[in-house]
């Protein structure tokens, strides 16, 4: 059993907790491990927020700002609590694009717009829908920027000056080769070269200088080269703060400052959230796979970028955004709360203030060297191979020249309509082929099936022979209403005509016929799933004349009825064989009598699979605590001894109405048999109230009232009973057993395993989601899998 961590404990608010004793005075507590992990982002943060400055043509100061407003603002109010925010490369061309045509204080000033129209934004909650934009074009547009960084950049590595634009920057390149400054050469060389080799170095040593940042170690090995050796070299020129320039109003075109404003709003908000995606998969893939670290909410982490760009601005700083090399940094070093992100503004705010002689003594060359490399390194060669597989490196294409030789703005537009086109193109393009293979005629179709497709398909299918055998296999993920109807007009004509019609998919698995096809051949109550109410399968139930007595009779024996004359039939030989050999389940199934759990439904079972015990809250009560009724007991025994099950799972539900009466009960209840059988619960009650016990968390949120908070935390102390039992304490001893815990909401026809089943530990009290798939791969905890495959996976051991 896992108990609460001090850290995890502090970092709850009181109102998430229902029916917890009252909590002492509260203490702001700082771990451990967001102390270093601040730092270690400081360290990084710090040079390259100089040199971002640097390559926009912004006051160096600003940069200092922008990181400092990033991690005070954005990582207080951010919905990603571990990610890092602060000026970005991917902002570089923007930023310094206005600088040039409007000036700092007007650049200032569209970036407090920026920020109000992110702040708009979140109240609509569109944030997600910034993740609908294709990965190609993001990559597409990244890589542009660092192409362009970097070719500005290394004319001042050269000892030069970037020119306004990148085929400027290109054109003068020879020139400026030719021209190379020395000093700044060998100081932005031996930059690059520390940036490159410092993760490379060799053995325990190698190990324990890997801990101080790369970026960190260059800056410093730079300065220490300028100052000892003597050489002159730009430095860093940190004006006073008195003077430091403030945002003024925006004096421009009204199109071109709003059309400025659009392009941070977009820049930003885009790399924040898919840079919260990137941190949340990053914090799940951590040894403690993220526990205690809730999942980025897009929206309140877009509101956050929104105040943080508003103030940053206001206060003369760069626009902010979230920085995935400090994320992963921060998240790296072990980060557990969004303190360490706070911290890290503290300190970058305190070196502003106290560091001011050291930071002038850094050469700009340095600072230039470490942004052209991160802009290099933006054009990602594993993005390169994942859009080429994918077949978009057109899209990326596209999109990397616009950004490089037209615009940010421009270059995304025109990514969105190579990609739109490319998904119509895709869409249209459908090939048709017909063979003769051992007399079957065999119509294949590779790719969508739409209305574009149907005079092709219509004629291929037509040029059939009557009367034939025809296998039409479909090798594609869609179909349109036209192309349906004309495949099941064509196959009701050809099966008139006394041919047959098989549809299968591109492996030959057979697929279900159109409906108006299967018929008149098979009742759709066949199938292996279809809406249905009180067993009609979707049809009206037949009127009932008041004088025959309730209707649910007549339901009842109509049900067993439709058994008889459509399932039966397919099941007979399976349940023959079930009748010879007796009983071999794979698992005792205990959950609740509520009639909305259907056990075969959800867990894809069928007849022999399942040893299933229901009962009101599927409780397990201690042993000998049953007082004369002996019921669960007796199946717990029974599938652990004699059936030899080899695992067991408990399953709770949203809603349920056992758990509702137990939180709504009191002393001076009547003793009702309910009442009395809910005895069984009241520890699931003192669980949830005691702090000695992980808090219930469903799928990486709290759970949504007290019910729900109960349901998930009475399905993980039943398992507890379960243990209690000497028959099954003594198969888990052997390993030869294995308990699962299960909720299934019923709203949402989704269900959740309980994660963290330790056969020595107990449980952690999370929930995770079971995705939509049976070729689902499972975490590095083997007891998450979907529930349809519980069965199969305990018939395998």
């Amino acid at each position: 059993m896992t108990l609460c961590t001090p850290a995890r404990t502090t970092n709850r608010p009181r109102s998430q907790r229902p029916h917890s004793p009252p909590e002492g005075p509260r203490r702001f507590r700082i771990a451990g491990a967001d102390l270093s992990a601040s730092v270690a982002v400081f360290l990084i943060a710090l040079p390259l927020s100089l040199g971002i400055a640097l390559a926009t043509g912004a006051p160096l100061q600003a940069g200092l700002v922008a990181a400092a407003v990033g991690g005070l603002v954005a990582g207080r109010f951010g919905g990603s609590p571990l990610q890092v925010s602060g000026p970005a490369a991917g902002l570089t061309v923007v930023t310094a694009e206005l600088i040039q045509r409007y000036g700092w204080r007007t650049t200032c000033a569209i970036t407090v717009l920026a920020g109000l129209a992110q702040l708009a934004l979140s109240v609509l909650r569109v944030a997600r829908s910034a993740l609908a934009v294709s990965p190609a074009i993001v990559h597409g547009m990244l890589a542009g920027i660092g192409v362009t960084i970097a070719l500005a950049q290394l004319h001042i590595v050269l000892g030069g000056t970037p020119q306004s634009s990148v085929v400027a920057n290109a054109l003068g390149l020879p020139a400026q080769l030719a021209h190379a400054h020395p000093a700044a050469l060998a100081i932005s060389a031996l930059t690059v070269a520390v940036l490159l080799c410092w993760s490379r170095l060799p053995g325990r040593a190698g190990r324990l200088a890997r801990k101080v940042p790369a970026a960190l170690v260059a800056v410093a090995g730079a300065t220490a080269l300028a100052a000892f050796a003597g050489l002159a070299v730009p430095r860093v020129d940190l004006p006073s703060w008195s003077s430091h320039a403030l945002p003024g109003l925006p004096e421009g075109p009204v199109l071109g400052i709003a059309a400025g404003v659009l392009t941070i709003t977009l820049v930003t908000s885009v790399q924040s959230l898919l840079s919260a995606v990137a941190v949340d998969k990053l914090v799940a893939a951590r040894a403690d796979h993220g526990r205690g670290v809730p999942r980025s909410d897009l929206d309140r982490e877009l509101a956050g970028q929104g105040a943080a760009n508003v103030i940053s601005g206001a206060l003369g700083g760069l626009p902010v955004a979230g920085v995935a090399v400090r994320s992963v940094a921060n998240v790296s070093a072990g980060a557990v709360s969004r303190t360490s992100t706070m911290l890290h503004g503290l300190w970058i705010v305190l070196a502003a203030l106290l560091l001011v002689p050291v930071l002038d003594l850094i050469p700009l060359a340095a600072l230039a060297a470490l942004v052209m490399v991160v802009g290099i390194q933006m054009v990602s060669i594993t993005h390169i191979r994942t859009v080429t597989r994918h077949r978009e490196v057109v899209v990326y294409a596209v999109t990397l020249t616009g950004v490089v030789l037209v615009g940010i703005l421009e270059g995304v537009a025109l990514g969105i309509a190579v990609a739109i086109a490319v998904a119509l193109h895709r869409l249209a393009r459908t090939r048709i082929t017909r063979e003769d293979r051992d007399g079957r005629q065999l119509l294949r179709v590779r790719g969508q099936l739409t209305f574009l497709a149907v005079p092709r398909l219509s004629r291929a299918l037509h040029q059939l022979p009557h009367g034939s055998d025809v296998v039409v296999e479909l090798d594609g993920s869609f179909m349109d209403h036209a192309a349906y109807e004309t495949l099941s007009d064509w196959t009701a004509g050809h099966l008139a005509h006394g041919g047959t019609v098989e549809t299968t998919g591109p492996s030959g698995v057979r697929i279900a016929e159109p409906a108006a096809v299967t018929a008149s051949a098979t009742h759709p109550c066949c199938r292996p799933w279809t809406p249905w109410h009180n067993h009609q399968c979707g049809e009206q139930p037949p009127e009932t004349p008041a004088e025959s007595g309730p209707a649910t009779g007549l339901h009842l024996a109509s049900g067993i009825g439709k058994f008889q004359r459509n399932t039966a039939p397919l099941v007979r030989d399976e349940l023959a064989r079930l009748a010879r050999e007796g009983q071999r389940p794979s698992q005792l199934f205990l959950t609740c009598a509520d009639s909305r759990l259907v056990t075969s439904m959800i867990t894809s079972s069928g007849p022999g699979d399942l040893f299933t015990v229901r009962n009101v809250g599927n409780l397990v009560p201690l042993p000998g605590e049953e007082s004369g009724d002996d019921s669960v007991a007796a199946a717990i025994e029974y599938a652990v001894e004699v059936l030899r099950v080899s695992s067991i799972t408990v399953c709770g539900h949203s809603g349920c109405g056992a758990m509702q009466a137990l939180l709504n009960g009191g002393p001076d209840d009547p003793p009702t048999p309910l009442r009395r059988w809910l005895r069984h619960g009241r520890p699931s009650l003192e669980r949830m109230a005691s702090r000695r016990h992980a808090w219930a968390r469903i799928s990486g949120r709290l759970p949504a009232d007290a019910v729900e908070q109960l349901c998930l935390t009475n399905v993980v102390q039943q398992l507890e009973h379960l243990r209690a039992y000497e028959p099954v304490a003594r198969r888990l001893a052997e390993g030869t057993l294995s308990l699962h815990g299960v909720y299934f909401h019923v709203g949402e026809a989704q269900a959740y395993l309980l994660s963290g089943t330790d056969e020595v530990h107990g449980y952690d009290d999370v929930f995770t989601r079971v995705m939509p798939t049976e070729h689902q791969v499972a975490p590095a905890n083997p007891q998450v899998m979907p529930v349809g495959r519980l069965v199969e996976a305990a018939r395998a051991s």
